[in-house]
């Protein structure tokens, strides 16, 4: 499945040991993009890695105007796009990653969903969309500080190799990230909160909720049918009783249709946990629907806070650049 990794050890099996710490060095903490930079190798493997491994990543770059998010639409080896996305906030870097080409859930609000399931993605193709962006902010004195794995896709249908590309990244001789700055989201399968669960990761989980009520959340969300809100909710206790973790509910605010004070009471009332927390997304238009004005995201932001539950307003990014998920892939397709 993993070509990138199975050629590398091929390549080094029969290297001295410090060769492997050589060539981790160029990827992930020079974060060469061309193995001709990597001086401390000898010339002929060098050439053997050209051949075998190449580092270019292929893409495209898109920059909002307040220069707040970069996307890039990342064509793979088989010619497929995918995209990630770069925000800037508070002085922090946050590369929102893609797991999937296209996804296979449909949900209603989303322009991957309209694109429909090509494969996943393996690992070293997830690793290379934080690396993309890893190379440019290090010519800017800079670096990534956060993972964010909801871009297109959903994570828990490409378990493995999610898992994996985690474990690189966070490697103290990769890019080493840690573990606290890495969040998955995901529609709510079941399967893979279970076995999340037992991962001992101290990574962050966040479910897209974004209704209270199951009626509401099939018409937008069309596994809901499968993955009902108990089911999940059940799930997630389970969780939260073998890791002690927080977990953070996504709600994207979408006009007359999850927006209306009945809708924020009734979510107040799911998320009246020590450990819940919501975190209310502002909807970047990508088809039919439209988001709620400022005023009501605020009204509605208000009722949950009054019934004590703990809410943070994600701010929008790069709308000018069409930074919802799948937007440009689906375009470029």
């Amino acid at each position: 499945m993993n070509k990138f990794y199975t050629q590398f050890n091929d390549i080094l099996k029969n290297q001295p040991a410090y060769r492997v710490k050589q060539i981790k060095q160029a990827i992930f903490v020079e974060l060469i993009d061309n193995w001709d930079k990597a001086m401390t190798l000898p010339k002929d493997l060098r050439i053997e890695l050209a051949k075998k491994l190449p580092l270019e990543i292929k893409a495209q770059i898109f920059e909002s105007k307040d220069e707040d998010a970069a996307k890039a639409l990342i064509t793979l080896s088989d010619g497929l796009k995918v995209e990630t996305v770069l925000m800037k906030h508070n002085r922090r870097n946050t590369v929102c990653v893609s797991s999937q080409v296209g996804c296979p859930l449909g949900c209603k609000f989303c322009a991957t969903g309209a694109m429909g399931f090509k494969r996943n993605l393996e690992t070293w193709e997830i690793v290379s969309q934080v690396l993309f962006f890893a190379r440019i902010l290090k010519a800017q004195g800079d670096r990534v500080d956060n993972i964010v794995f909801m871009g297109m896709g959903e994570p828990f249908l490409n378990y493995d190799n999610v898992m994996e590309a985690i474990r690189i990244i966070n490697d103290p001789h990769g890019l080493s990230i840690g573990i606290r700055h890495f969040s998955i989201s995901t529609i709510g399968i079941i399967e893979g909160i279970e076995k999340f669960a037992d991962e001992k990761m101290q990574v962050n989980l966040a479910i897209s909720l974004h209704a209270p009520d199951d009626r509401t959340r099939i018409g937008i969300i069309p596994c809901g049918k499968k993955y009902t809100i108990h089911k999940i909710l059940e799930a997630v206790d389970n969780y939260i009783a073998k890791t002690n973790r927080k977990v953070m509910f996504e709600y994207l605010l979408i006009k007359d249709v999850n927006d209306s004070d009945e809708f924020a009471l009734k979510l107040a009332k799911l998320m009246k946990k020590p450990l819940y927390f919501v975190n209310l997304i502002t909807y970047n238009k990508t088809g039919a629907y439209q988001p709620p004005s400022t005023d009501k995201i605020k009204h509605f932001k208000d009722i949950l806070e009054k019934n004590r539950v703990f809410t943070t307003l994600r701010y929008r990014f790069g709308a000018d650049i069409e930074a919802a998920c799948g937007q440009l892939a689906a375009k470029n397709k």
